[in-house]
């Protein structure tokens, strides 16, 4: 794999996909940049060639393996690779969609990017018409995006999906589909090589596939960053809650990456109780297992849809005399009027910031003053490089040591 010269990695963004998109190429571009640098500036010291010969030299190898006759940029300057792949998605009257592929792929690396939860309006049809997408929509332009990447020639086929559709579909109870796994076996029959995203809602969902890898990152890193800059976690008085029982396990890797006592919520819930309304859900009672009275309590989720569990366990917390209450949310959907009930419950002071990544784009949640965003798009870039350049995934995927690392150079604050 030539590390200096990336130019068979490609980035193809679906309508939805591409300010996230955007963001990961721009991390892209840079962290390239970085590695040619240090590339230059190593090969200069061992062998004792100037660093503007040695950058002459490798343009001059990557020239020489690279297929086409053409060669762009100067010879003795760093050439910035182009990443994103030209392409244009037409939505027809009936609702059809069309992806066409502007460029060669042939051979390539290729990574699609899509926000199924984007609910704002994308570009169709050069930008003549702007649309409201379902996540079934979504869903379909990757579908026909996969198959025009494979028609087009793709080596191979990345999927990068911050948020796997219908992951929350992946136990049967009843006379119900596993609609969970079979999203991802027709998007292997596509042939789709690997899925990266975040926080899936259940790992066993990667069990239905079999050939297609699943990458599944954790955003804990850049969430326990953003807690470490307030002030009340460095107090004695705070406490981890697991917001329920399925919470678990996420919330003891941040007690025990914090160096902090674990609580838990256990909810009854009554499943003869169906409604739509998010401050009407099923939960029947709460009981509290920890001490909480006082003290700053942080509690983290994998996804928040219309978030009426989590207001009532902030609401329940505060009654039982919970001091601040701070909640991390991987996977921020806050779908229907999650955002004017959090508004509410704020202004009654049931809790005191939510932290949230940008796996999802959402423009009227950043106005809010209790909420704070968290940018995701780096651990993406880092992971597409080194998948791209068949590198160990292990620190990115397993970032307890990067944590103890930011707390190491962290001040104790009184």
């Amino acid at each position: 794999m030539n590390h200096s010269n990336p130019a068979n990695l490609a980035v193809l963004a679906c309508p939805g996909g591409e300010v996230f998109a955007d963001e990961v190429i721009a991390h892209l571009e840079k962290g390239h940049r970085h590695s040619f640098n240090n590339l230059t500036a190593e090969f200069s010291k061992r062998y004792g060639i100037d660093s503007q010969a040695v950058v002459r030299q490798i343009n001059f190898i990557n020239d020489i393996l690279s297929p086409n006759r053409r060669f762009p940029g100067s010879a003795d300057k760093y050439r910035p690779p182009r990443f994103k792949v030209s392409a244009k998605f037409t939505l027809f009257p009936n609702g059809e969609v069309k992806a066409e592929i502007l460029e060669s792929i042939r051979g390539k690396d290729i990574y699609i990017v899509q926000d199924v939860e984007n609910h704002y309006p994308v570009s169709f049809n050069g930008g003549d018409s702007k649309n409201v997408l379902s996540v079934n929509d979504h869903l379909l332009t990757i579908f026909v995006t996969v198959d025009a990447a494979r028609q087009a020639g793709a080596e191979r086929v990345t999927l990068v999906l911050p948020v796997y559709p219908y992951s929350r579909q992946h136990k049967k109870k009843g006379r119900e589909g596993l609609t969970a796994g079979r999203v991802g076996k027709i998007l292997e029959s596509l042939g789709v090589n690997r899925i990266i995203t975040l926080d899936i809602h259940s790992r066993e969902i990667s069990n239905a596939f079999d050939r297609m890898r699943l990458e599944n990152l954790h955003a804990s890193f850049q969430i326990i960053r953003s807690l470490s800059r307030m002030p009340e976690i460095h107090n004695d008085d705070f406490v981890v809650v697991s917001p329920d029982t399925g919470a678990v396990d996420r919330n003891k890797f941040y007690a025990t990456a914090l160096k902090k006592p674990l609580a838990l919520l256990y909810k009854e819930r009554d499943y003869s109780k169906l409604s739509a309304d998010a401050m009407e859900n099923n939960i029947s009672e709460i009981k509290l297992l920890g001490d909480i009275r006082g003290k700053t309590v942080f509690m983290a989720d994998d996804m928040l849809g219309t978030g009426g569990t989590l207001l009532k366990a902030m609401k329940f917390l505060k009654d039982e005399g919970a001091g601040k209450v701070i909640c991390a949310i991987s996977l921020p959907l806050f779908t229907g009027e999650a955002i004017k009930y959090f508004d509410d419950a704020y202004k009654e002071g049931l809790f005191y910031k939510i932290i949230g990544t940008n796996a999802v784009y959402q423009e009227e949640l950043l106005k809010c003053e209790w909420y704070i965003s968290v940018n995701i798009t780096k651990l993406f870039a880092q992971t597409i490089t080194r998948l791209h350049q068949g590198l160990s995934m292990s620190s990115l995927l397993d970032n307890r040591d990067v944590i103890v690392k930011l707390f190491s150079d962290v001040p104790e604050k009184a």
